[in-house]
């Protein structure tokens, strides 16, 4: 074979081979993934395993913050996709770790009981002592918040244990939580010991499950949600007002447009819960 047509083939086989190198870097997904499995005592009710998946921006653009996602889901299901997966794109895009939590679910929690829970709107707020707007509050239900603010508390501690790693300031990680994961995040919060307690907690239509006592060392609140929706308006309004009497820095939006739980959504300018997200991530900001 002459040395022009061996040179021809070799040319031909290295296009190939940068062009198939091309492909697998626009296939591979965006954002970085770790999970890791979190302590379990296999002593709960339970069919998940708690652990935290880990998704990091690119090192160039990482600004140290990190945001753990607390999903909803009614303590019953995760809603991953729109909560999380959603969510730490566009984190990662702008430069901040997202790490989503998948707390302990309790499945007795689907026996329910037939009983329908007390409606309570914005304007009876007083109705919900120390915060505690679970519907249908009773042992069981707080120790199921209780395991899984347990997982979360785990959570933070780890991030911390690999901030260098992961190219994240100790001192920059909270949490976010949707709905009952709002209320996971609270009871984390406010049960946290030494080296467990978050530098910023949000709340996105997620009131606290458990009485709250606010901590000593409370960080910066913000709660976010839609006015009209019975028990959440009205618990995440007392929640404020506790932050509030004791003395702690806590912001709150109530957006007047509807009801729903909160994900990303288009700005078509029709609603003003849309912009939810911008004014997180703005908060968060002020904060670092």
């Amino acid at each position: 074979m002459k040395l022009t047509a061996i040179a021809d083939i070799m040319s031909r086989r290295k296009t190939r081979s940068i062009l198939a190198c091309l492909l697998i870097s626009v296939n591979m997904p965006i954002t970085a993934q770790t999970v890791i499995n979190l302590p379990f005592t296999g002593e709960r009710e339970t069919d998940n395993e708690p652990s935290m998946t880990v998704y990091l921006p690119k090192k160039e653009n990482a600004n140290g913050c990190a945001v753990i996602l607390c999903p909803g889901g009614g303590l019953r299901v995760l809603s991953w996709h729109d909560d999380v997966e959603r969510m730490a794109e566009m984190l990662n895009e702008r430069g901040i770790a997202a790490i989503g939590l998948k707390y302990t679910l309790d499945r007795s929690t689907h026996a329910g009981g037939g009983s329908m829970p007390k409606m309570v709107d914005v304007t009876k707020f007083d109705k919900f002592k120390l915060a505690n707007a679970n519907p249908m509050p009773s042992e069981e239900s707080t120790a199921i918040c209780l395991r899984a603010a347990d997982d979360a508390r785990n959570a933070i501690r780890i991030v911390r244990e690999h901030a260098d790693e992961w190219n994240i300031k100790p001192n920059k990680v909270g949490y976010l939580g949707f709905s009952a994961g709002g209320g996971v995040a609270i009871a984390a919060t406010v049960t946290a010991k030494e080296g467990e307690m978050p530098d910023f907690l949000a709340s996105a239509f997620g009131p606290s499950l458990i009485d709250v006592t606010v901590p000593e060392q409370a960080p910066p609140l913000l709660i976010m949600t839609r006015v009209e929706h019975p028990n959440v308006a009205a618990g995440c309004l007392q929640l404020f007002l506790e932050w509030k009497k004791a003395g702690k820095n806590a912001e709150m939006h109530f957006y007047g447009d509807g009801q729903g739980p909160f994900t990303l959504m288009e700005h078509t300018g029709k609603t003003t819960t849309e912009n939810w997200s911008d004014e997180f991530l703005s908060w968060l900001k002020s904060r670092f």
